[in-house]
């Protein structure tokens, strides 16, 4: 299993595709094997991991067995019981049972649209990482926000109570994704210098809570409309360990290429 961090102690760049609601089973397994077929075991330098819907998730995961492929696969979320009457909800086992290896927590469209809070974030991230999956914790600010300039001051809160209580260890073998959320889906990326300064922010705040060293294993992702037009100017950045990404995680061919991107660019 992949780590945080490579052998000469710098963490390993990840690409994460975050399908969302899309894809039907058969269009599911046919949008994996493609991205299946173009990978190639210089891959193995990325950390390439695919979250389809729930419905997806076994047919998904029989083609990457199938394929003895190194792409991880990952879920969109998660409700922190264990079980009981919960109309909807699937549990951490039931992604574990699936061999899920990340989960996708706190994005801006479950926190928008369904209401969660970052109390509510907090009780999935501990939940996940209490059976070994690990969760990618999506922060971000509103246009709103930004313009008032609040966002480093709001992204601290989200991060703060969405790791609270969470130990050193398990901090650093997780990944938090900074996700404008002017920025999802609009088209419109933030800078290279925003995407920086916030990813940054974000390291500095997690090294207050646990330490400079789990900081520094931690990888952040930038999320906000990454594509291959803009990829190369995101993923060099020191503080940018790869991309949560979104509409081009749909097209085998670009995220693909997102992936060889990220291989270049570390």
């Amino acid at each position: 299993m992949f780590g945080s961090t490579q052998q000469d102690g710098t963490r390993t760049p990840m690409i994460a595709g975050n399908w969302k609601m899309n894809k039907t089973t058969v269009e599911a397994v046919t949008l994996s094997q493609q991205i299946s077929f173009e990978s190639d075991k210089a891959w193995e330098a990325v950390e390439v991991v695919i979250c389809p819907p729930f419905t997806d998730l076994k047919s998904v995961f029989n083609v990457l067995a199938f394929d003895h492929s190194s792409i991880k696969l990952g879920a969109q979320d998660v409700y922190w019981e264990p079980d009981g009457a919960y109309t909807g909800a699937i549990s951490v086992s039931m992604l574990k049972e699936l061999t899920c290896e990340y989960c996708i927590v706190g994005h801006s469209e479950r926190r928008e649209y369904f209401g969660e809070t970052d109390e509510m974030v907090n009780k999935k991230v501990k939940a996940l990482l209490a059976q070994g999956i690990r969760p990618i914790m999506c922060c971000g600010e509103s246009m709103e926000v930004r313009d008032a300039g609040e966002t480093l001051d709001f992204i601290a809160e989200q991060v703060r109570l969405g790791w609270a209580g969470v130990n050193e260890e398990d901090v650093a073998r997780s990944v938090i994704a900074y996700e404008p959320i002017w920025a999802i889906g609009t088209g419109r990326a933030a800078t290279p210098e925003q995407a920086q300064e916030a990813c940054a922010h974000i390291r500095s705040v997690v090294a207050d809570l646990v330490g400079s060293d789990a900081a520094g294993k931690m990888r952040v992702l930038y999320g906000g409309s990454m594509n291959t037009g803009n990829a190369e100017l995101f993923l060099p950045q020191s503080d940018v360990d790869g991309g949560l990404i979104g509409g081009a995680s749909l097209d085998a061919k670009a995220f693909s290429a997102l992936v060889e991107m990220a291989l270049k660019a570390k």
